[in-house]
């Protein structure tokens, strides 16, 4: 029983001190994520992007893809390459196995120098008062997914939204697009719910670690709120005068509200945590290299030349995107409502065959068609559809799924990440197969959790404040709102020396 009870104390004493340290943690985070369910991080969309391509030059082109490949001079075919404009020249882009970006003329074959100011403006199509400014690396680019493409010349256009273009100075590619709106809503929303200050994001490993910890001493906060507000309620042997709690006042609604909001407030900070991926417990969608490039297969001709290319081009306004896959390459034409197979389109067996390549001969269990999102293909993981869902018998259970227009492999799902999509993406973006396919629902239930959540914050916090003016010795007596019901009024409050009644 001695044990027992200095467990309990322990337990009431960690979460007071580690409610009051991580009252504002929740605070940020709960409202930084009802910002985020209207205002993502920003972006280039697809949609975007080609609405910046100006359309192709076809009759400039006098460099075959197979031309380009080989003046390229990389020792491995790239699994993918890409024809487009850059500004008023057509360009081959591929990337290396290294991640190197590679942009060729299509005119000439030899490289595409570096874009500068100047052609930044010419690129982003800027007016006479739009600004250019070098960025090496700032708050909406800071990742690492933008490393192949730095520095940055940033295209402030001046106009009424505020929009800013940041142009790759080796690619000549506008890899990004922020608008006022989204900026100054990102500082409260993503920012802050990420921990996204760009020194400490910069260092990737490090950010993770300050993040783990964070979200880690916030979830025992709540995890041991929740445990105290079970243990204190009493439904059959009450408390005096039939209350279910102990509390008064303004602790009586922190207990009260606890009991609901506790629980979306645990659910949302442990799965917080989980996304964190603790112990790499957990293997990410993003199929490793080494299974992209053999999915791709061997290196082959491409096998266009001049006149079939202006020959495809009357269907591809804004160029090709040419994806190999087993060893075989698939041509994309491109236009402002994205992406078409022209001619050879890759059917299921072929992508089957391309796909037991990549995953090292282990046994296809089955070939599923997506018409619609499920469980495991929800819109809040990609608008992609129809997709192609491959089985495999693998230690992992492996998933891919796989576009069938192109071909491309659009992720990896195994066992870990089926997990991973019930502990985080379900309980923290309440991605719930009720709420699938229902974004108001979705949103009213996070709406509601929130609230609640926020409740019992807001409680908390005022509750933490009073008490640590009390420790200050501003306020000796214990508020009665704070006393515990089964202690007389006459009680007197323990001195800060002594041991309290919790």
């Amino acid at each position: 029983m001695s044990l027992l009870k200095r467990g309990k104390r322990w337990l009431v004493l960690g979460h007071r001190w580690l409610g009051i340290v991580t009252g504002l943690l929740f605070a940020l985070w709960i409202g930084s994520g009802l910002v985020m369910l209207y205002v993502p991080f920003p972006s280039l969309t697809e949609a975007e992007r080609l609405a910046h391509l100006r359309p192709m030059a076809w009759e400039e082109v006098a460099v075959s893809p197979d031309e380009a490949l080989a003046a390229s001079s990389e020792t491995r075919m790239p699994r993918s390459l890409d024809l487009e404009m850059r500004g008023d020249e057509p360009v081959y882009r591929m990337s290396a196995g290294n991640g190197r970006r590679i942009t060729l003329s299509a005119r000439t074959g030899t490289p595409a120098g570096p874009a500068d100011a100047e052609a930044a403006r010419h690129l982003a199509g800027a007016g006479p008062a739009a600004s250019v400014e070098e960025v090496e690396r700032d708050q909406w680019t800071v990742t690492a997914r933008y490393d192949p493409l730095r520095p940055f010349h940033k295209v402030a256009l001046n106009d009424a939204a505020g929009t800013e273009l940041y142009v790759s100075q080796s690619t000549g590619e506008i890899v990004l697009d922020t608008t006022r709106f989204a900026r100054g809503w990102n500082w409260v929303g993503a920012v802050t719910h990420w921990v996204y200050l760009t020194p400490l994001r910069a260092r990737a490993e490090l950010w993770r670690d300050v993040v783990l910890w964070l979200s880690g001493i916030a979830a025992f906060t709540a995890i041991t709120g929740l445990v105290l507000g079970i243990w204190r309620l009493r439904l059959r042997r009450r408390y005096a005068h039939g209350r279910v709690t102990p509390y008064r006042g303004l602790a009586r609604w922190h207990h009260l509200v606890g009991l609901v909001g506790g629980i979306g407030l645990t659910t949302f900070i442990l799965s917080g945590w989980l996304s964190m991926n603790p112990n790499r417990w957990f293997t990410s969608l993003a199929p490793p290299a080494d299974l992209r490039a053999a999915y791709a297969g061997a290196d082959s001709p491409v096998g266009l030349d001049l006149a079939r290319l202006r020959e495809i081009g009357t269907h591809a306004p804004l160029g090709l995107h040419l994806p190999r896959i087993g060893g075989r390459w698939v041509t994309m034409g491109r236009d402002r409502a994205g992406m078409r197979a022209i001619g050879d389109v890759p059917d299921s067996a072929r992508i089957a065959a391309a796909a037991g390549l990549a995953m090292a001969g282990a046994r296809l269990e089955g070939v599923e068609r997506l018409d619609s999102h499920d469980l495991y293909w929800s819109p809040l993981t990609s608008a992609t559809l129809p997709v192609l869902r491959l089985r495999f018998a693998d230690p992992a259970a492996t998933w891919l799924h796989i576009d069938p227009g192109s071909g491309e492999i659009l992720n990896r799902l195994d066992r870990s990440g089926r997990t991973n999509r019930w502990l985080f993406t379900a309980l923290h973006r309440l991605d719930l197969p009720v709420l699938v396919g229902h974004p108001p629902a979705r949103d009213a239930a996070q709406w509601l959790l929130n609230l609640l959540a926020g409740a019992l914050v807001v409680t908390g916090l005022v509750i933490g404040w009073r008490r640590l003016i009390l420790k200050a010795g501003a306020h000796p007596p214990l508020p009665a709102a704070l006393r515990p019901s089964h202690i007389s009024r006459s009680a007197r409050v323990p001195s800060p020396g002594r041991r309290g009644t919790g």
